[in-house]
């Protein structure tokens, strides 16, 4: 049995509570929310009988037992092994590390395994999804955009998938920036098997992420759970070529749903078969046409325009945290800074004070600390960072 001081190397006490929940069959994070509104602490839901789990509402009786009955630690313990084995982390919503724009979507997973590293600049994140069949054409241009997206400083998310989803991570690897790739199967095992080399790469510029236990092979319905965490992580998702099934197509309505920016690169007209799907979503006024970095930024409004100043003008010494008090703030911001300065600390609690939905305030609060006007404190808290 792994020691306490081995545990603690992969996961934090309160995430090892966690942990016990996200292995039990169908319960899945929203039920868990359901759980959490009702019980008020992952340690009262440890805690309460099976009746008192089957009163909850969409929580069956099979579940509810389930979920009483989990007090053997044997599972836990072999989950945290296999972890260890394969130098993966595994952290939940009340750790520090996990992302904060992922915490405030519908169905946040209850916990993430990770190989690599997370840092609070992955806040600012662009996905590039597409095709696993791209052309020519479509591995150049992923590989162009994942590139001036490092450049530019942000985090580049993808699938690992072929495709369109390697050639952007080794973009963003390339031009020296992070990148994060969200996998459809366990970290113990890597898909598909010819980017086991990549996968190392993106570990040492970045992280591989997985919602789902060590040893869970790929299957198509993991797919979608995964586009979602992609979806989750970023500020905007870019489409480089896509059928009109593409699963690229899937994670360009999760980022509607979710308030996310959405890209296209325009495809060639010849070949429907890898551009109908991206063609689609600009006819139809459902993503930004795309032609090169400056149209993300500026659809991107105020963390595009931090982020190309900064990329504009490297040789002044001026980074986003020392910015001064002269930098425009758009409404949300002004909002934010304000509760912030009216005493509200908790991110929860300036969402509340603030009268804005938490990705709105995850967002405007990611620009708060790229401007230098805010820092974030342990314990998902923040502060202004100077006196204003």
């Amino acid at each position: 049995m792994k020691t306490t001081c081995e545990s603690r190397s992969v996961l934090s006490e309160i995430g090892r509570k966690y942990l016990r929940l996200s292995l039990i069959l169908d319960l899945g994070p929203r039920r868990l929310r359901k759980l959490l509104d009702f019980f008020g602490s992952v340690d009262a839901i440890l805690e309460a009988s099976g009746a008192q789990l089957a009163g909850v509402d969409r929580i069956p009786n099979k579940l509810a037992r389930a979920i009483a009955g989990a007090q053997n630690d044997d599972d836990v313990e072999k989950e945290i092994e296999t972890a260890a084995a394969h130098g993966a982390r595994i952290i939940c919503m009340q750790d520090e590390d996990y992302p904060e724009l992922l915490k405030h979507t519908a169905d946040p997973p209850i916990c993430l395994y990770v190989r690599g590293s997370l840092k609070p600049t992955d806040a600012v994140a662009v996905s590039i999804v597409g095709t696993r069949r791209c052309s020519h054409y479509g591995a150049e241009q992923a590989v162009r955009f994942g590139e001036l997206l490092g450049q530019a400083g942000f985090t580049v998310v993808s699938g690992m998938a072929r495709g369109v989803d390697g050639h952007a991570h080794r973009g963003a690897i390339r031009a020296g920036g992070r990148t994060i790739a969200v996998l459809g199967n366990g970290l113990a095992s890597i898909y598909p098997p010819e980017h086991e080399s990549l996968a190392d790469e993106i570990v040492d510029h970045g992280a591989l992420m997985s919602e789902f236990p060590m040893t869970i092979s790929p299957t198509p319905e993991n797919f979608p759970r995964r586009n979602r965490i992609i979806t989750g992580l970023s500020l905007g998702v870019l489409v480089v070529e896509a059928g009109k099934r593409s699963g690229a197509l899937i994670t360009a309505r999760l980022a509607h749903d979710l308030n996310r920016e959405v890209f296209a690169v325009p495809g060639r007209v010849d070949y429907p078969e890898t551009s109908a799907g991206t063609n689609g979503l600009i006819r139809d006024g459902q993503a930004k046409l795309i032609t090169c970095l400056e149209d993300i930024l500026d659809e991107l409004q105020v963390v595009g325009g931090i982020m190309g100043r900064d990329l504009a003008e490297p040789s002044e010494g001026t980074s986003s945290t020392t910015a001064d008090d002269s930098l425009p703030l758009g409404e949300h911001e002004r909002t934010v800074l304000q509760t912030i300065r009216d005493g509200a600390e908790d991110a929860d609690d300036i969402c509340a004070k603030a009268g804005l939905e938490s990705g709105t305030v995850t967002t405007a609060l990611t620009s708060l600390q790229l401007k230098g006007l805010v820092t974030r404190l342990p314990g998902n808290r923040f502060a202004l960072r100077r006196s204003h």
